[in-house]
């Protein structure tokens, strides 16, 4: 964060920030404030900051919003950047295949089941959410750690599909958490980014091109 905000004219993040979150009405789970600091501080000296929900952190209401001034999306949005159309989201539950996953997350996402884990003390609420959410597949997923090889991967076919009706010159995600760069038509690519724990990678749009970077202290 501290390397960034010297030069950034906005920033993304593209969700699971947190392992788990979950926003009572009066209570944000303990921890994170020295990132929660560090975003306030990027934000209040006037850097547009977007954050998008990922899979781990799909209970985001708006905290972010109210404290932090960072808007919060729950799905996909679209940028233009110097003549550049981005379209950029979280990616989980996108594309085909992933049925286990999109069942679930219609019921994490049903206000009835978010009304009822409110209700379990968040001691208990927390620690069980935290539990699931590492050692549940179904929300890690085993096959984040390889790639599936170009035909396999959810996200590219998603693209793919997606220009068939419109261009879109990069469609960037996180979820996969492997740093990847495909060509989706000669004119469009698809970029995941990786992630924060194995690979350190990041993206950068440079007003001209997009590209992947891995941070070394």
């Amino acid at each position: 964060m501290d390397e960034i905000k010297k030069d950034a004219d906005v920033i993304f993040l593209l969700g699971d920030l947190f392992d788990f979150w979950f926003e009572y009405k009066t209570v944000v789970p303990k921890g994170f404030v020295r990132v929660l600091g560090k975003l306030a501080e990027i934000r209040d000296s006037g850097t547009p900051i977007y954050f998008f929900v990922g899979n781990h952190d799909l209970w985001m209401h708006d905290y972010f919003e109210k404290e932090l001034n960072i808007p919060v999306y729950h799905d996909n949005k679209e940028f233009t950047f110097n003549g550049k159309t981005f379209l950029i989201g979280h990616g989980d539950g996108k594309g085909p295949g992933d049925k286990g996953y999109k069942r679930m997350k219609k019921v994490f996402t049903n206000p009835f089941s978010k009304c009822l884990f409110r209700w379990l003390h968040p001691d208990l609420g927390v620690k069980l959410a935290q539990y699931l959410s590492v050692k549940n597949k179904l929300i890690s997923g085993e096959e984040d750690v390889k790639f599936l090889g170009e035909e396999n991967e959810w996200l590219v076919q998603y693209a793919k599909r997606k220009l068939e009706t419109k261009h879109y010159d990069y469609f960037v995600f996180g979820h996969r958490h492997l740093p990847m760069i495909i060509d989706v038509s000669e004119k469009s690519k698809y970029v995941n980014l990786g992630d924060w724990i194995g690979y350190f990678t990041y993206g950068v749009f440079d007003g001209e091109k997009f590209e992947l970077k891995e941070f070394k202290d």
